[in-house]
């Protein structure tokens, strides 16, 4: 597994497992074994997926030692200030069976996030997070953060797909040396990226799926990646993209297909971020 090393001289796996919309517990326990069997040490969760408590339990009864895991969630948008912040890391810590988490995100950029990250500073500071980091965040957002913050942020987690590459905010992320993480590296089936010509075309040419294509395009743009499966034959294949490399002509015919397409999620709507405030 490839390691990338964070602004804080932490690393993380770069590629993990997601656990978005699992909501059965035998799929969550199934899809962490095929994952741990397969050489995954990082798997992503957060308090609004609504089972950190399966994947904790899952983890716990592995034989696979904490130190060796990576564990990722984030603070849901109805904790809005300091205490609720605190509160809300020590339950998924309850609920995940650990002491510590290895990330630790602001889920979105919703009303009160400068104080949000004034917790999780301390929490950080206290040694009960390895790296704490933002997710959905654009730069105006950021450039809010960080009039406040001491520590800056590790990672930015946002939607990454090739029909959606996030050029732009991918160059300022590295110019500020904080690591780019795609969510729904694949399109999560809404956009047919799947389907490409360009990509089926390059994944024949290599001999591997398209899947295994565009998560083998993020990781060469140096991006962090969480693919999500139940299904163990995609789990086993989505880790089997260490084996093969890009030419930087196959890359540039990628970036070519950007539609700049976002699947879900805009966080720019303030209408879509206030309601969310208000639900667990």
């Amino acid at each position: 597994m490839e390691q990338l090393k964070l602004n804080n001289g932490q690393t993380i796996p770069q590629l993990g497992l997601g656990v978005f919309k699992v909501q059965d517990a035998a799929d969550l326990k199934r899809s962490v074994a095929a994952a741990l069997k397969e050489g995954y040490r990082h798997f992503d969760t957060a308090a609004i997926y609504h089972n950190e408590a399966w994947l904790g339990k899952a983890l716990a009864e592995s034989d696979v030692k904490r130190e060796d895991l990576y564990i990722t969630s984030k603070v849901w948008n109805s904790n809005r200030t300091y205490d609720e912040t605190i509160a809300a890391f020590h339950e998924s810590l309850k609920k995940l069976q650990t002491d510590y988490l290895d990330l630790y995100l602001i889920h979105w950029p919703s009303e009160g996030y400068n104080e949000k990250w004034r917790a999780m500073e301390d929490l950080y500071n206290d040694g009960l997070i390895k790296s704490i980091g933002i997710s959905n965040f654009e730069k105006p957002h950021l450039e809010k953060l960080l009039t406040t913050a001491k520590v800056k942020p590790a990672v930015n987690q946002i939607e990454t797909h090739p029909y959606f590459q996030q050029k732009e905010l991918n160059k300022y992320l590295r110019s500020l040396d904080i690591a780019h993480e795609a969510w729904g590296p694949l399109g999560q089936g809404k956009s047919n990226v799947l389907d490409d010509p360009t990509l089926v075309k390059i994944a024949e040419a290599h001999n591997k799926s398209v899947a295994q294509v565009i998560l083998r395009w993020h990781l060469q743009r140096e991006i962090i990646v969480i693919p999500k499966s139940v299904h163990a034959e995609r789990i086993a294949q989505n880790i089997n993209v260490f084996d093969f490399t890009l030419t930087d002509e196959e890359m540039s015919l990628i970036a070519a297909i950007d539609k700049n397409q976002r699947g879900s999620g805009d966080p720019n709507d303030e209408e879509f971020l206030k309601n969310s405030m208000s639900r667990d």
